[in-house]
């Protein structure tokens, strides 16, 4: 007898543990998300259906007559947290909060929730993470106590629908969304498709009842979003918390924002009393002296559209070993090794190869835009030669590998927040646009005049010292 063909429903289907992708038969790399051996059985391949039409919920009208009032975003009381969200929160919006572990968004949310509550609109702030009572005391903490500020300390997601029937909250914090499941759902919690039904039913939620969300989520060990990308998708706003867990500053960068921008960005400070806004974050970033120490150089970053003035910082010493040491810290180690190359070739400075060299940012901020590449060199250049560049100084350009300095975006903008700190003079790429009051700027073209505001020291005897032609 002729064996049974067998069907599409009988066919066993794989899926990517880590974003879902699906597909008929095993790989062993998931070409989506590229991750290695997450590809699983799954069942039966889903059978091919067809949709009918059928009832329309609304009427399509002219785009003309559409209320956009119903967009208007109310502020969530922390100015930082609404300027990146282009205001506050929509009414039925949902936003995506990630961050590593122990960066602080937990302590971020829970005064975000108390500031937000009020007598026409609560909040409720659900956690799976942890008890309620461990809530309580950090809320006793950083005084994130309010009376229309409810907490509930859930993992099922039946009953965190429940209770949004019951508190009707203007606000709900979900912390974490890889903790809540659905027992209709098979799979642990955190899975993709536990992730996915939690999400889908709180997105439906909060449209159907105008209700704002945030959504706490994991991330990976390369920093990415933990879950299903769907996810990414479906909410309407996706904002990364970064941090170094040892610094005080606190970023909040908007990802994806279908109500706003994404080029701005909040500063917080995290301190024993809670989180705390920063308007004006550039002091984080600075070490105020008497007078010029070599090896150190300023430059103003873009954050977004914020310009932030931060503090560059290089040590070289003789090495003790055949290959010399190179460390960095809030700095790309390939753009400073880049600089290192331009300086001994296009600037003349000897030596550098056989020195240790360590280089870093003050304050825990990153800077990883070529804007600060000038910068970066001259502080290399000072340390290396031991002579101090002059105070009051700020260096803003990217540099090439031949040596010349590069325009870089928002020249005006850096030049009139390094004028306000009180900074007097600025080495600046040609044609830098309109000059703050004040201040005077020196346009260089390429990396040997920007070496000259060196000052002329006497040469050493030692032979592995700095000489600069």
């Amino acid at each position: 007898m002729a064996a049974r063909k067998t069907s599409a429903k009988d066919r066993p289907s794989y899926r990517c543990t880590e974003c879902g992708w699906q597909t008929a038969k095993w790989l062993g790399r998931c070409p989506e998300c590229h991750a290695w051996g997450t590809v699983e059985e799954m069942g039966g391949a889903p059978a091919v259906r067809t949709t009918a039409p059928g009832r329309v919920s609304a009427s399509a009208l002219p785009i003309g007559q559409v209320d956009g009032r119903q967009a208007t975003a109310r502020g969530t009381g922390v100015p930082e947290l609404d300027r990146v969200l282009g205001g506050g929160f929509v009414p039925g919006a949902v936003a995506l909060l990630a961050g590593e572990p122990g960066v602080g968004k937990s302590t971020l949310l829970l005064d975000v929730a108390a500031k937000a509550a009020s007598g026409d609109h609560r909040t409720l702030y659900v956690t799976g993470e942890e008890s309620a009572g461990q809530v309580r005391l950090r809320a006793d903490r950083i005084g994130a106590i309010s009376d229309d500020l409810y907490l509930a300390a859930e993992t099922d997601l039946s009953a965190v629908l429940g209770h949004l029937d019951e508190v009707k909250p203007s606000l709900l914090v979900l912390d974490s969304v890889q903790t809540v499941a659905s027992p209709e759902i098979d799979g642990a919690p955190g899975g993709v498709a536990q992730v996915r039904e939690v999400a889908g039913a709180l997105i439906r939620a909060s449209k159907e009842r105008g209700i704002s969300t945030i959504l706490v989520g994991h991330v990976t060990k390369d920093g990415s979003i933990a879950g299903p990308r769907l996810l990414e998708h479906l909410v309407d706003v996706v904002l990364q918390f970064e941090g170094d867990r040892h610094a005080r500053l606190r970023l909040v960068r908007g990802v994806k924002n279908r109500y706003g921008t994404t080029d701005e960005v909040g500063c917080f400070e995290l301190h024993d009393e809670g989180i705390t806004g920063l308007a004006d974050p550039s002091g984080l970033f600075l070490t105020r002296r008497a007078e010029p120490v070599p090896g150190t150089c300023l430059t103003v970053t873009l954050e977004g559209r914020r310009p932030l003035v931060a503090e560059v910082q290089a040590l070289t010493v003789e090495s003790q070993i055949p290959s010399p040491r190179r460390t960095t810290s809030g700095l790309e180690t390939s753009r400073v090794s880049m600089m290192l190359a331009v300086l001994e070739q296009r600037g003349r400075i000897s030596a550098l190869g056989k020195r240790d060299i360590y280089s870093a940012t003050v304050g825990g901020v990153k800077l990883s835009e070529p804007a600060a590449d000038l910068a970066v060199a001259l502080a290399l250049a000072s340390a290396a030669s031991d002579s101090p560049l002059p105070k009051n100084l700020v260096a803003i350009g990217e540099v090439g590998l031949a040596g010349e300095v590069r325009r870089v975006t928002g020249v005006q903008r850096r030049l009139a927040e390094a004028a306000r700190l009180g900074f007097t003079h600025a080495l600046v790429p040609s044609d830098p646009g309109r000059i703050p009051e004040g201040m005077r700027v020196l346009e260089v073209a390429d990396i040997g005049a920007a070496l000259r505001v060196l000052p002329a020291r006497p040469a050493r005897s030692e032979s592995g010292s700095a000489r600069s032609e």
